[in-house]
């Protein structure tokens, strides 16, 4: 793992890392907002000394992050990145409502145009590491792992895992999320694998035993909705070689042991409080109480802090729609200074922070 990312003290080593990558169209402006490439050419034009200060905040509190990225950013493609003065907070802060998490001094046309992509940086990322903060927060230290590859464009996913890692999180569908912090996909087997084995959960587990013997296995168990009936046949047929089963059923089904018509439908249904108790109690009933029970589908950090709460017997938790969802926390760069002076639009001003510091840039 990236130690960097782990101890604050060294993370200032991120100004000349290259764990990030970018498009080169970046310095094309592909990805500019039309207005600033076009300002830009007028400032060259008129303007080329004007000397600016800009400041990055936002109006909501969350759990910082982009910020590495962002000076990683600055590194790459502002010209002359080693003249401007920089200043920042580090991804993990805790941040209040205008704050500045970061702020540029220098040449308008060295670091302008790269305005609206910092913006976008900072509000995803900040975003997910929040959202993944809370998760891992109301799991109270079971482990959480972040299934939200299949939430976003794929393009994404290496930056919103660095994000949930900043946020807490460690284990990662994809090896793209963990690849900024270098951590390996984990899983077993999706619903796809049990399709093409006409529905046999032990098939599909014994295959994958065969072709993965040295990755534990976890067994997926609700494809028959049946997830007590199919957690037992996968305990017996292999004993300690079931390291988990995951329950993950669909929140428009309650599961079969519901089946006898006296509960509450609003409260079996999907992957319930009472199902997890059924599952736990029917594998400790045989003596698997070693198989961990591992939870999915439409679970959030409200869901996971009631599951929490009533002492749910779950070891694990996958998220995935929460992470990228729930929050709407927006950053705006504005220039509050030129060539010195203050000098900023009607309703803002700069904002000042002692936890603010000083980054040396230089080239990537």
């Amino acid at each position: 793992m990236n130690e960097a990312l782990l101890k604050r003290s060294d993370r200032r080593n991120r100004l000349t890392n290259k764990t990030f990558k970018f498009p080169q169209e970046i310095k094309d402006h592909f990805y500019t907002a039309n207005y600033f490439s076009k300002t830009e050419e007028i400032i060259k034009t008129h303007l080329k000394d004007t000397v600016v200060t800009m400041q990055f905040f936002a109006r909501e509190h969350g759990v910082l992050c982009g910020v590495d990225q962002a000076l990683s950013l600055l590194a790459t493609f502002a010209v002359k990145p080693e003249s401007l003065t920089v200043e920042a907070l580090f991804d993990g802060d805790t941040i209040k409502p205008f704050e500045p998490v970061l702020k540029i001094t220098g040449p308008y046309v060295n670091f302008g145009f790269l305005e609206s992509l910092i913006d976008g940086i900072l509000t995803r990322q900040t975003n997910i590491a929040t959202n993944s903060k809370e998760v891992v927060k109301a799991a109270q230290g079971k482990e959480v792992f972040s299934m939200a590859d299949r939430q976003d464009d794929y393009l994404t996913q290496a930056g919103d895992g660095y994000a949930s890692f900043i946020g807490g999180i460690t284990k990662f569908s994809t090896d793209a999320q963990g690849s900024y912090v270098d951590i390996n996909g984990m899983g077993t087997m999706p619903h796809a694998l049990i399709a093409m084995t006409g529905g046999d959960v032990v098939t599909a587990s014994r295959l994958f035993l065969e072709t993965f013997p040295e990755t534990p296995l976890t067994a997926l168990v609700d494809y028959h909705n049946d997830s007590v009936g199919d957690s037992l046949k996968v305990a017996r047929a292999f004993g300690k070689k079931l390291s988990a089963i995951r329950l993950d059923t669909s929140r428009a089904l309650a599961d079969v042991v519901f089946s006898d018509g006296c509960s509450n439908f609003e409260e079996v249904r999907g992957v319930s409080k009472a199902l997890v108790f059924k599952v736990r109690e029917a594998l400790d009933r045989e003596g698997f109480n070693y198989v961990k029970i591992v939870v999915s589908s439409g679970f959030n950090a409200e869901k996971i802090q009631d599951f929490e709460k009533d002492n749910v017997p779950v070891d694990m938790y996958g998220v995935g729609t929460y992470l990228l969802n729930n929050k709407t926390i927006g950053f705006t760069g504005d220039i509050v200074k030129v060539n010195g002076k203050a000098q900023a639009k009607v309703g803002r001003e700069e904002y000042f922070s002692t936890r603010l510091e000083t980054v040396k840039l230089t080239k990537n």
